[in-house]
């Protein structure tokens, strides 16, 4: 079965696959992924079955990965078909000058118009500063992208990997400045990450960005490959065997509770007869305000379980089973937002939201 269903990107008309193709694995340069054959197969093998939205960065593999999607696309003849994302913000310079790197006006130009040249093409659908730098002025960024958008060079913008008070400063500048708005927010979500539900979920909903969930295997963790002690397992081939993580060593991830979790996926994949890895996808799209899910492979048959990970619905019961293996712990301030404490304030009183459709219709017809 193909994608059928598209979901608009934030508060835009670009309308995107609620899967979209990551391509960190396309080259060889980081001792793991595709060669160039795979990675067209696996490409193609995404766009004839639905998908529309192709994830890149300036970064990954040195540049290869735009350079096959350039290629790619260039064999297809099927630019206007895609929506094509890229990001910046890491050095990618073979001279790791001082000014090659980061979110700086100078900088941002500089690898928007080498990414440009690799994806053979003269604009990106989506551009997305890959991290925050901790440098840069807000304003300094925003500006830019807004320029890059009046020259057409761009038509959206994005942030990932930010702290949550820079993506609404962020969102605020843009809002007040007439700017091009945030209308994606990629950050890491799957049901052994899901810390952005303290600030991010609710930040995308009022600020309409739509979140687009990278690394929703956890690094392959919920595919089921892995089992305990992954350093030790010669014989497995993955992400999480060849590069450390965003938060530490493999180690990170190689603890009780994601083991937990695991064994909670791997119940309910069995109980419904479906690979581990689709309902580890199906759980995540299926979160609120995530726009699309960030699907990778290296191998054929991971693209083909992975495209169809949304032609099944999980139970309610089976999905609050995960819901509760996977919570991430409340930390401070958010312990003071649990039910517990929130009881404290309005005493033997139920307070809430008004419910959907509080106010009637009216018949204009």
């Amino acid at each position: 079965m193909s994608i059928e269903k598209y979901y608009t990107l934030g508060k835009t008309g670009l309308k995107v696959s609620r899967l979209a193709l990551g391509t960190m694995t396309f080259g060889k340069e980081w001792g793991w992924g595709n060669e160039k054959e795979a990675a067209q197969q696996i490409f193609d093998y995404y766009l004839d079955h639905g998908g529309n939205f192709v994830d890149t960065a300036d970064m990954y593999t040195g540049g290869t990965s735009e350079e096959f999607i350039g290629d790619f696309m260039q064999s297809r003849n099927n630019r206007e078909d895609i929506v094509l994302a890229s990001k910046f913000t890491f050095n990618t310079s073979s001279s790791n000058a001082i000014n090659s790197g980061g979110n700086s006006r100078k900088n941002i130009r500089r690898t928007l118009e080498e990414s440009l040249k690799r994806l053979k093409t003269d604009y990106i659908d989506l551009y997305i500063l890959h991290c925050w730098d901790k440098l840069t002025p807000v304003e300094e960024v925003m500006r830019t992208l807004n320029d890059l958008v009046s020259e057409g060079k761009i038509l959206h913008v994005g942030l990932s990997n930010v702290p949550a008070w820079y993506a609404s400063r962020a969102q605020m500048l843009a809002e007040a400045n007439g700017y091009e708005p945030i209308s994606a927010l990629q950050l890491e979500y799957s049901l052994i990450q899901r810390t952005i539900e303290h600030e991010y979920i609710d930040l995308g909903q009022y600020t309409n960005a739509g979140i687009m969930a990278w690394s929703p295997l956890g690094g392959g963790l919920l595919s089921g490959k892995y089992k305990p002690g992954i350093d030790d397992q010669e014989d497995v081939e993955g992400r999480l065997k060849h590069i450390t993580d965003n938060g530490g060593e493999v180690s990170s991830k190689d603890n009780k509770r994601n083991w937990n979790i695991v064994k909670t996926l791997q119940e309910v994949s069995e109980e419904i007869n479906q690979p581990m890895a689709s309902v580890a996808l199906n759980w995540t799209a299926n979160q609120p305000n995530v726009a699309s899910v960030l699907v990778g492979a290296t191998k054929m048959k991971q693209i083909e379980e992975n495209m169809k990970a949304l032609n099944f619905e999980i139970p309610a019961d089976l999905m609050q089973k995960l819901n509760e293996a996977s919570a991430p712990q409340a930390a401070n301030p958010y312990t003071f937002f649990q039910p517990k404490m929130q009881e404290r304030i309005y005493p033997d009183n139920k307070v809430g939201h008004k419910p959907p459709h509080y106010w009637k219709s009216v018949d204009i017809g």
